[in-house]
């Protein structure tokens, strides 16, 4: 006879590794390989930083040693160049999966990231309006 369980007991084993809805689930570290930080290098990839394949890669797309959610993230690189946050978005996978993927094709050397600049390396706005005044001038 098989008991009831009440709202205070534990799921059975195995349940909460399925969702009806969602489908079966994979942890995070499951596809990083319990990593957290992208490759050895320790590269930071910022939200807005844009990410395009690499022309020159050879075509790693049917490499077997990737697993699929980084094939998919080349699929994605390979329509047009975009953010890490809009890769996240794309794939549907946490911005901290997607930063250690990255990182490990950017070492495979398949995808190049440009970052953004930083504020400080930004010209001055006094400086751009002075130009525009000058343009309008003419």
């Amino acid at each position: 006879m098989r008991k009831l369980r009440g709202d205070n007991e534990p799921p059975e084993p195995g349940a909460q590794w399925y969702d009806a809805e969602a489908g079966p689930l994979v942890r995070p570290y499951a596809m990083t390989g319990g990593r957290t930080a992208p490759g050895p290098s320790g590269v930071r990839f910022d939200l807005i930083a844009l990410v395009s394949l690499d022309t020159a890669a050879p075509a790693s797309g049917d490499d077997t040693s990737l697993g699929p959610e980084h094939r998919a993230l080349i699929e994605l690189c390979r329509t047009e160049t975009q953010s890490v946050a809009e890769l996240a978005a794309d794939a549907d996978l946490p911005v901290g999966v997607v930063r250690v993927l990255l990182g490990d094709l950017l070492e495979l050397g398949v995808v190049r990231v440009t970052r953004p600049v930083p504020p400080a390396q930004l010209p001055d706005e006094k400086i751009l309006r002075e130009v525009i005044d000058g343009l309008r001038a003419l």
